[in-house]
């Protein structure tokens, strides 16, 4: 239901430490964007109606309903390139899912800029 990559978690876990942050991140759903919804991360509280995972000592939380919407939930980190994903900066994180999202909007969401 969740994946997280290796890469994924490895940035997690060391923006958590380094803002000294001990909150779980929840997976949500973003509305608008490019050209419609997407996945983001954010740091949260868990909620009554959250199915809560433990990656490594991180906790992620999604709503149950997401799961619904979106099946599988794909987080990863993609490295900075030339020519890649545009999302500038050091990389950034792409979440996807096994269903597509509504509106046929993207299926990602980068740290800054936007994955196709």
């Amino acid at each position: 239901m969740l994946e997280v990559t290796p890469a994924a978690l490895s940035n997690i876990k060391d923006y958590l430490r380094q803002q000294k942050i001990d909150s779980p991140i929840r997976i949500t759903m973003i509305s608008g964007g490019c050209g419609g919804p997407s996945l983001g991360l954010a740091i949260d509280e868990a909620l009554e109606n959250d199915d809560n995972f433990d990656h490594d000592g991180v906790t992620f939380v999604v709503d149950k309903s997401l799961f619904v919407t979106c099946g599988t939930v794909k987080v990863d980190f993609i490295e900075k390139s030339a020519g890649g994903c545009g999302c500038g900066g050091s990389g950034g994180f792409s979440i996807t899912s096994e269903k597509p999202l509504s509106s046929g909007g993207c299926s990602c969401s980068c740290s800054s800029g936007s994955c196709g």
